[in-house]
């Protein structure tokens, strides 16, 4: 928690609805999402380790900074475990930087976003075939960290309801 907001992460692998579930949350708790910082500095899947050291400190940053003005919560769609998951699945090792600035953010919940919706290519997705792979990865580094979630699976809708019942308890 940064300045009493709690921070929610929307996390799991790619095309789950993560970035639009983060957004809808935003406008409907009229406080801010933090966008995904490696959409706006890696292009293809042609990158190195110093990319994603930036792209590490460029994302704990974004956190910071947006919570210093968001209302209650702050919506992420993306965390450095998921950051050291691609970077491990790509270029097969992770920066230790990562690990110590997965440790700067603490997430107050973690909702794990199921692979039961449609995969969407957008250009850079390319693990449509790997998708229950990847939710096995994304999953178990959550359970090595003993952080708890809730996991969302189900309709756009069903999804939706399941996250603001959760978030009103909080």
């Amino acid at each position: 928690m940064i300045n009493n907001t709690k921070l929610i992460c929307f996390y799991g692998p790619e095309s789950t609805g993560k970035s639009v579930m983060a957004r809808k949350m935003a406008e409907h708790y009229q406080t801010l999402s933090v966008p995904e910082v490696a959409r706006e500095i890696i292009l293809s899947s042609d990158f190195t380790t110093e990319d994603i050291t930036r792209i590490g400190y460029a994302q704990t940053q974004r956190v910071v900074d947006y919570a210093k003005t968001a209302n209650r919560f702050l919506f992420c769609d993306t965390d450095l475990i998921t950051t050291q998951i691609y970077c491990h699945h790509y270029l097969h090792q992770v920066p230790p930087i990562l690990m110590e600035l997965e440790k700067q953010i603490v997430y107050d919940h973690y909702f794990l976003f199921d692979i039961d919706v449609p995969w969407v290519a957008d250009g850079m997705r390319d693990l449509g075939n790997q998708r229950q792979t990847m939710f096995n990865v994304f999953k178990a580094e959550l359970e090595s960290r003993q952080i708890s979630y809730h996991l969302i699976k189900g309709g756009w809708i069903e999804r939706e309801e399941k996250i603001k019942a959760v978030l009103n308890l909080l």
